[in-house]
């Protein structure tokens, strides 16, 4: 009987123990699902707050000068129509509307006399207006502008590539006194702003008589820091035995680079491509002090220009800088992965 009760109270403990370690993990569970469930909103919030104004941007670009103006503001493009005498729907303006006759005056968008329509006659419907993106277009010479930008971008492009490539080959693989020192005197200058180096770069360039010219907007940015370092910090992940064994089949330091390691980096590479592309693309300032002309002028400044020009038009506004920024949007998605990588293998954190 003894043994009994003895091994009944141990079956006792032993199943409080399980319902113990069960409602343990269960609150383990409830508390990293209640993590997640606030991390998801978190991030969530950050994607709404990043893509509303890109969105907003998109919306405007097709409303009409009114809807713009209209409050409470809209999301989706709608025109206000009416339906003709043949059945068809047709656009129009509200000039002024009459509560108590319960109708409005308003305007055919193609054009004609006004007219008063009963309010119930008047229908909201989905409006896109791709039209604002052709008269934007038309109002500036934005072929000029994108031409001199896709011939800069990629002039600064290939000389990066070749300088960064050579210059962090040789502080990530090559021994010569005083390689780290010079390499942290590199990383500082990028803490310099680039309005402090602007009057100086100025003088020089007109010096060489480069003012206004493509030169000016190539040639001092044939070598970036950033792109160095990103390559350097990647060539040096790339094992010593590879080295070693290309040297021992006669392979010079060069061949060893060009076969071996550039295979190896393609993922840093598209991201160092991205990223050049990019600051190229939107820089504004360097080429806005270079440049006095639309014959070299590029896509950003003349899209400042422009907007100065058609302030009071928000729609052409916003239609020219969405095909403005339109080319790296699609660029990103479709190297987006490689960014990633590239970023996780030079231990980089966005």
């Amino acid at each position: 009987m003894a043994d009994a009760a003895v091994k009944a109270a141990e079956a006792g403990a032993g199943g409080a123990a399980r319902a113990a370690g069960a409602r343990a993990a269960a609150g383990h569970r409830a508390r990293r699902a209640a993590r997640r469930v606030w991390v998801y909103a978190l991030l969530w919030l950050g994607i709404v707050i990043m893509v509303m104004p890109f969105l907003w941007m998109v919306t405007t670009s097709l409303k009409s000068p009114i809807e713009i103006l209209t409050f409470p503001p809209t999301w989706i493009p709608t025109g206000q129509f009416v339906r003709g005498a043949d059945g068809e729907w047709r656009e129009v303006y509200v000039a002024s509307r009459d509560g108590r006759a319960g109708t409005a005056v308003v305007r055919p968008a193609e054009g004609g006399p006004a007219m008063t329509v009963p309010l119930d006659e008047l229908h909201n419907r989905v409006r896109f207006r791709f039209g604002n993106y052709a008269a934007a277009w038309r109002q500036a010479p934005f072929a000029r502008y994108y031409l001199n930008t896709v011939f800069v971008v990629l002039c600064t492009l290939a000389g990066q590539l070749v300088t960064s490539c050579l210059a962090a080959y040789a502080f990530a693989r090559m021994r010569f006194p005083g390689r780290d020192a010079v390499f942290l005197l590199f990383l500082s200058m990028m803490m310099v702003p680039e309005p402090v180096y602007l009057v100086p770069s100025y003088i020089i360039l007109a010096k060489f008589g480069w003012i206004d010219t493509y030169q000016a907007m190539i040639v001092p940015w044939l070598a970036y820091i950033f792109s160095i370092f990103l390559l350097r910090q990647h060539f040096k992940t790339i094992p010593n035995d590879l080295y070693d064994a290309a040297i021992i089949d006669g392979c010079s330091r060069f061949a060893f680079l060009w076969r071996i390691v550039l295979p190896l980096s393609k993922a840093t590479l598209a991201a160092v491509s991205i990223f050049t592309v990019v600051s190229t693309w939107n820089s504004f300032l360097w080429p806005l002090v270079m440049t006095n002309t639309p014959s070299v002028r590029p896509l950003q400044v003349g899209l400042a220009r422009f907007a100065q020009e058609q302030g009071t038009n928000h729609e052409l506004m916003m239609a020219a800088a969405v095909f403005s920024i339109a080319p790296l949007v699609v660029a990103y998605f479709m190297a987006q992965k490689q960014i990633i990588q590239s970023l996780a293998t030079s231990g980089i954190k966005g």
